[in-house]
């Protein structure tokens, strides 16, 4: 065979491994999910980062990247910089590849094993999106880190013992096979999920923000007169200081005596800015500060002289957000639900605790058309499934939806 014919042998097999690797993201996308077809893929994917050749590894490591999260440098048009949408994908090509790379130092299966066993725990530049486990959500086998080692478990014994033994395989697949039956109750209230339309080019503009505002109290009302006990709108759905606006809160409180609300807006206080749910029934008001932050997108998870060059080139010079130390519980009717704004909704540290329904609130039309409403629901299903919450989210664009 010749070097040029090993090099395309091998970028085919990156490629076919980055494919199955996130097959079940475009197969959700496509309305194509399908539980053994996911869990063939999944087995099929892991298989071949533990025996392709080491240069097929970066291969497939820059694909992955590719595949899961091109969508992310659509974000960049908004702030003026559209032009660097292709760098950034080609960036996280990049980063997947470094990030896959420590496989591509050895051709033993149990020492892959062990190093994709280790990379599931890690978070490049803190963004968590990147979680193995996820291949599983939607198939037969389980979501835990146990089943994710039985797995990989059953891959090594497959490869690596002689014939006679490779049935043992089967044994750690089947005690990686999900046999839970937990099902959530649902809460006793009747909630309205709002999901709204507007372009992310349109939110912002102060021209655009008295019709919107008027849509987000239309909805409101409409949910009242359909009898619901609870209406939640998307993140940032009032594109405002909203406590910087004295009118729009008293008959926010005014309209709570009849539906309890909950609504995504931003927050002023102490010079800081906050990304926040305002929550409001029988006329009072609760604010629930965002906790988890989005790397790159609320802040800057880098030494403070490198976020000031960033801030000032990508954002304008304005400042990163700040964040609560603590998640934020709202007792809706006697109901206590967890909340959550977008990103930290698809973060283990949301679901600490007695956590039982999360309210979820996302603004998706920063990166649609893409895959990132899917991957974010899949992200979501997958904390479900591990926590045995269920999730009622509220999104713009796309995405929202009760999830359990």
């Amino acid at each position: 065979m010749s070097l040029m014919e090993q090099l395309l042998k091998k970028t085919l097999l990156g490629l076919l491994t980055a494919t199955l690797f996130s097959g079940f993201i475009y197969f959700e996308y496509f309305g194509l999910t399908n539980y053994l077809i996911n869990s063939i893929f999944g087995i099929a994917a892991f298989y071949l980062l533990l025996t392709i050749p080491k240069k097929a590894v970066l291969v497939a490591g820059f694909f992955i990247g590719l595949f899961w999260f091109y969508w992310i440098g659509y974000s960049f048009k908004y702030t003026g910089v559209g032009y660097i949408t292709p760098f950034v994908t080609f960036g996280f090509g990049i980063i997947y590849t470094l990030f896959f790379s420590p496989l591509a130092f050895t051709n033993k299966s149990y020492m892959r094993a062990t190093f994709l066993f280790a990379l599931s725990f890690f978070e490049p530049f803190s963004f968590n999106w990147m979680k193995f486990e996820l291949l599983f959500t939607q198939s037969y086998f389980g979501v835990q880190k146990w089943q994710l080692a039985l797995i990989l478990v059953a891959l090594v014994v497959a490869i690596e013992l002689p014939k006679k033994y490779k049935a043992l395989a089967l044994a750690f697949l089947v005690g990686a096979i999900d046999f839970s039956q937990t099902k959530v109750t649902p809460p006793p209230l009747k909630i309205k999920l709002v999901q709204t339309h507007i372009l992310q080019q349109e939110k912002w503009l102060l021209k655009n923000q008295y019709s919107i505002v008027q849509q987000n109290f239309q909805a409101i009302k409409k949910a009242i007169k359909q009898h619901y006990d609870l209406v939640v709108l998307p993140e940032s759905t009032f594109p405002l200081y909203l406590n910087t606006q004295p009118q729009l809160i008293a008959l926010l409180k005014e309209l709570s005596l009849k539906i309890a609300i909950v609504t995504g807006a931003l927050y002023y206080e102490n010079g800081k800015n906050y990304n926040v749910s305002y929550f409001f029934e029988d006329g009072k008001m609760q604010i629930a500060k965002k906790m988890v932050l989005v790397p790159f997108g609320e802040y800057i998870p880098l030494p403070k002289f490198m976020q000031k060059i960033i801030n000032d080139f990508f954002f304008n010079g304005e400042a990163d957000f700040s964040h609560a130390n603590n998640p934020t519980d709202f007792i809706i009717k006697g109901t206590k639900f967890r909340n959550a704004i977008c990103y930290e909704a698809t973060t283990d540290a949301i679901f600490k605790g007695d956590v039982k329904y999360v309210i979820a609130i996302s603004n998706n039309g920063w990166f649609v058309p893409s895959i990132e409403p899917t991957l974010q629901n899949l992200l979501m299903k997958f904390y479900s499934k591990k926590y045995g919450v269920m999730i009622y989210h509220s999104a713009n664009a796309e995405g929202g939806g009760v999830i359990y």
